[in-house]
């Protein structure tokens, strides 16, 4: 083990973020060291992993109490019988997965969510796999001109477009197969910064994504797209990213305000059964403050 962690391993994915964790067993217990340990891992590489864990809801509900206040999504089908847990699955006569384009998670939130813990209970043979992005690689990459000008700008975020009646009009509802819903209640809209000061590691990041980002603030959306496209090709270029590669059993957990991500659906035919929890987060402020 490295001088940094004295009770778990952590093996790179790559340059840029993602950490493999090893030596944890959550059913068998985390001692507060190496939970210690595993939230240094968390702001260090932006998301984490974990293989071979074999835990009930009831322990995945309870190991993310332990990281904070439990989210509960307003729009994915919860876990039968345990309502915390929202279910990410596709049934193999299903063509659309959930996810499958680059996103940070609840940005239309006033408050976003600190991140997700989503745990593998059902993959494909082959495919499936969870592509992570690293905002403070894509912040840094960029022009200082660009820098300047961002720094001084808020975004517009909105769950409208993506979770209400209007984002299935052109949708299949019988392949959707009752794994989103709850249309009525897509009503958020927010403001954050464009560059963000990371409440945990204190790093500007870049927080715009494009499920979410309407428009920036006191812009048109006409004047807000060829900047916001940039964007968004910018921060999903191969050096920002990893890929991990999901087995029965595996976990991960990410940051929303230091990652995006985007969920691959090159498994067709094939059923993918996957229970997230999502954290509460904190209010996000500007990097230049």
């Amino acid at each position: 083990m490295s001088s940094k962690y004295r009770t778990i391993t952590v093996t790179p994915l790559s340059p840029a973020l993602g950490g493999e964790i090893s030596g944890v067993d959550i059913a068998a217990g985390i001692s507060d060291e190496q939970f210690a340990e595993m939230r240094r891992a968390f702001i260090d590489y932006g998301v984490i992993f974990l293989r071979d864990q074999d835990i009930t809801p009831d322990q995945h509900v309870e190991f993310a109490r332990r990281w904070g206040e439990i989210n509960v999504n307003r729009f994915f089908h919860p876990v039968d019988a345990h309502p915390l847990i929202a279910e990410v699955r596709k049934e193999p006569k299903q063509k659309a997965n959930i996810g499958s384009s680059w996103h940070t998670d609840h940005s239309y939130d006033q408050v976003p969510a600190m991140g997700s813990i989503l745990y593998a209970r059902e993959v494909p043979s082959v495919g499936g796999d969870t592509l992570f992005a690293s905002m403070y690689a894509a912040y840094a990459a960029l022009s200082d001109g660009m820098k300047q000008m961002l720094g001084s700008m808020n975004a517009e975020h909105s769950s409208r477009h993506a979770f209400g009646e209007v984002a299935y009009v052109e949708t299949d509802l019988e392949d959707l197969g009752g794994r989103l819903g709850n249309t009525a209640s897509a009503t958020q809209d927010s403001v954050h910064p464009v560059v963000i000061r990371h409440p945990l590691s204190g790093k500007p990041a870049l927080y715009v994504n494009g499920d979410f980002t309407v428009r920036f603030e006191g812009w048109s959306k006409a004047e807000s797209q060829p900047l916001l496209d940039f964007l968004y090709a910018h921060a999903s270029q191969h050096e920002f990213t990893c890929r991990f590669r999901w087995q029965q059993g595996s976990m991960a957990m990410w940051d929303n305000r230091a990652t995006q991500h985007l969920a691959l659906n090159d498994y067709h035919g094939e059923r993918r059964v996957m229970h997230r929890i999502t954290l509460e987060g904190v209010a996000l402020g500007p990097a230049t403050a």
